[in-house]
């Protein structure tokens, strides 16, 4: 990876973690201490095979149902603006939902006065199925899709290539 693949990374991972940052924010000034949206005035599906295959077992809000499909479109608004479309640039734009949506629900705990590092855990934030490592199981398969993603939109894993040209 080329010094400026790895700036241009860099600016790009940490641009998408200061917006997770200030949607934490705003997550935990509407939500306060009621995670996953328990509290809000809005429809929830609680149980269906769904939602275990492809929400790992949490409800289903109306919260949720509009804030990840546009949070979905705010990373593809550059394709539009472009008017191109590449699948690394898609890559990219899967990669940076997935770790996004990371960051920003890791921030809402540890900067949730009613929760911080005390409160992630799997008895506090019982939303979360699934904890592997102290962390919910989809930070770990979705940072290693997300990466994975990144690698390929960034061209990390490209091979150097050799000149076959004498230089002058």
């Amino acid at each position: 990876m080329s010094l400026k693949s790895q700036h241009r990374f860099l600016i790009h991972f940490l641009w998408v973690a200061v917006m997770a940052i200030f949607l934490a924010e705003v997550e935990i000034q509407i939500e306060g201490d009621a995670g996953w949206a328990s509290s809000l005035p809005t429809w929830r599906v609680e149980q269906h095979w769904l939602l275990d295959v492809f929400w790992g077992g949490r409800a289903m809000t109306g919260y949720h149902a509009w804030m990840f499909p546009f949070i979905a479109m705010v990373f593809h608004l550059p394709l539009f603006f472009l008017q191109r479309w590449t699948l690394r640039w898609q890559a990219r734009c899967l990669a940076s939902i997935m770790q996004f949506w990371i960051i920003e629900d890791f921030l809402w705990f540890i900067l949730n006065p009613a929760f911080g590092w005390a409160g992630f855990n799997p008895t506090d934030a019982a939303w979360h199925k699934h904890w592997a490592m102290g962390a919910p199981i989809e930070y770990w398969l979705f940072s290693l899709i997300a990466f994975s993603l990144y690698g390929y939109s960034f061209r990390i894993f490209r091979k150097p290539t050799i000149s076959t040209k004498t230089p002058i």
